[in-house]
């Protein structure tokens, strides 16, 4: 078995991208992606679990376009399973594909489990990210945590499903990851109970840099935390501003990530009655890895060592 795959990260964030061809390539990126999770998963436990991988990497399988106008397909997945859309990875296959030499500046258009996604490589390498339409679900839910404290979600939709809480009033955003893990995995699954959709969790309070407007801290399927600032979380969050009218169309969004990288972000109305929004997301990614799988049947470890739950 041959297996040739790019590693690269975005604000810090990995993503591991198979660019070998695969056997999972016809029908819709949905239908390979059931095709994937059914018949090979053992690529992505291989890629994503230790010893090969780590338990915070995203991987992606670029695939032939269905469309032949647009560049390509892409399925994202990390250690719990598979994702419908992930921003930072599609700004990492970006990234990839140019390196390979396989994509140059302007506009290209990417089809996904949620939808197609437009990206635009711009001339300095930095990738601009329109997302899938994203909305807010619900506002001011309640959570009461079991020590008591009360907090407020909103539920917004940017490609995946969010509980975004406010916890400025907190000192949070100030203790180690672990905390946060913690924190976060115990208010996911009091907000599964209401909507069982949600499966990311997004902290956030003010900025550590006054240049920018906001800062987060993202619980990942798989009890991972986000190390860049999440473009589906970027993205969920500027449907809730917007909702509110707290943020103008086209006005520059900065949010910061737990360890300080930046995405810089915008959006556009597609439904102001809905309040549909089409938010822009835009990062520089960067290739720091060329990888060839190397599959030892003699291994007992060869396709990942099974995570424990």
């Amino acid at each position: 078995m041959q297996c040739r795959v790019i590693d690269s990260h975005t604000g810090g964030e990995p993503t591991r991208t198979i660019v070998s061809e695969v056997p999972f390539i016809g029908g819709s990126v949905a239908a390979r992606l059931a095709m994937m999770r059914e018949q090979f998963d053992f690529l992505r436990t291989a890629l994503i679990h230790e010893p090969r991988g780590s338990e915070v990497m995203v991987g992606a399988v670029v695939l032939p376009a269905i469309d032949p106008k647009n560049t390509a397909g892409v399925i994202f997945f990390n250690n719990a399973g598979y994702l419908g859309m992930c921003g930072h990875g599609t700004i990492g296959v970006v990234e990839t594909l140019r390196w390979l030499g396989r994509l140059q500046p302007g506009r290209h258009c990417f089809e996904t489990c949620v939808g197609e996604v437009q990206a635009i490589l711009h001339e300095d390498r930095r990738v601009t990210l329109e997302n899938v339409a994203s909305y807010r679900v619900a506002s001011n839910c309640p959570i009461r945590l079991a020590d008591g404290l009360l907090l407020s979600a909103d539920i917004s939709y940017g490609g995946n499903y969010f509980a975004l809480l406010d916890v400025s009033h907190t000192d949070w955003l100030d203790r180690p990851a672990g905390y946060l893990i913690d924190r976060a995995t115990e208010i996911l699954g009091l907000v599964q109970k209401q909507y069982p959709q949600v499966d990311h969790i997004e902290l956030f309070g003010p900025a550590v840099s006054r240049d920018n407007d906001s800062r987060s801290f993202v619980l990942c399927p798989g009890h991972q935390y986000d190390r860049s600032p999440c473009g589906t979380g970027t993205s969920a969050k500027l449907a809730c501003l917007a909702a509110d009218g707290e943020l103008a169309p086209g006005q520059r969004w900065l949010q910061e990530s737990f360890i300080g990288s930046v995405f810089e972000a915008s959006y556009e109305w597609l439904d102001k009655a809905s309040k549909q929004i089409r938010p822009s997301v835009s990062a520089r990614a960067f290739v720091n890895g060329d990888l060839q799988l190397v599959v030892d049947p003699e291994d007992p470890f060869c396709w990942g060592i099974p995570s424990r739950p």
